[in-house]
């Protein structure tokens, strides 16, 4: 008996046509630009660490052409401290790389609201989405942040989620420093450290002030 093997599932028509829609007039726009990149290879001055929600994009927020960006993004913007071990660092090999051979000039760390990730850990019951609970694992790097703002107090939930977004970008930041490549060009001045945040909502951009590490609306005079 002749087992008949199920239909291939096709590519998603949407990504197809939004394919189609780039040809036409992304790549149109861009296209000596990406020659002009596949010929010499990427030069960005900058990093950008952002979340995997897809409603966050650095490149359109920041308005940025092909190859101005060196984009990483994981589940809350998460940046792990340096760990050389047997196990596999993702945010770490990226760093490695836009740090040592790209050389780029900044690394922006980029939080957002509501961030599904921070949401998590502040649930303290929160049931795993499957055995691994893998998001469970990586969200234990923002215990170091709450301990510091612990003593807060905040008892309004939107609050207490900000405020752990915003926490979740300066450790971040922090554990950056814990890189020996990042802490010695960042002394020398060769590379600058930046904290972001985005309201997705409202589509403000708020930057952190590396002295004080409060985050302040761009564009606000007040």
């Amino acid at each position: 008996m002749t087992t008949v093997q199920p239909a291939a599932p096709a590519f998603p028509d949407a990504l197809l046509e939004g394919y189609g829609r780039y040809r036409e007039k992304g790549f149109v726009r861009y296209r000596e630009e990406y020659e002009r990149l596949a010929v010499y290879g990427q030069t960005p001055e900058t990093m950008v660490i952002s979340c995997c929600d897809s409603r966050v994009t650095p490149e359109g927020i920041f308005g940025a052409g092909p190859g101005e960006l060196f984009v990483v993004r994981n589940v809350a913007n998460l940046v792990p401290p340096y760990q050389p071990d047997n196990d596999y660092h993702g945010t770490s090999a990226a760093l490695e790389f836009a740090v040592q051979a790209l050389k780029v000039k900044n690394i922006v760390v980029m939080g957002h609201g509501r961030c599904g990730g921070v949401t998590a850990f502040l649930k303290k019951d929160f049931e795993p989405l499957s055995p691994g609970d893998f998001i469970g694992k990586w969200m234990t790097l923002l215990e170091p942040a709450a301990e510091t703002f612990a003593c807060l107090e905040i008892r309004d939930e939107d609050d207490r989620q900000l405020a752990m977004e915003y926490a979740g970008i300066r450790q971040s930041i922090e554990n950056l420093r814990t890189f020996p490549c990042i802490k010695i060009l960042e002394d020398k001045g060769r590379l600058t450290l930046h904290g972001a945040w985005f309201d997705i909502g409202l589509g403000e951009l708020r930057v952190m002030a590396p002295e004080t590490g409060d985050f302040s609306l761009v564009g606000d005079e007040g």
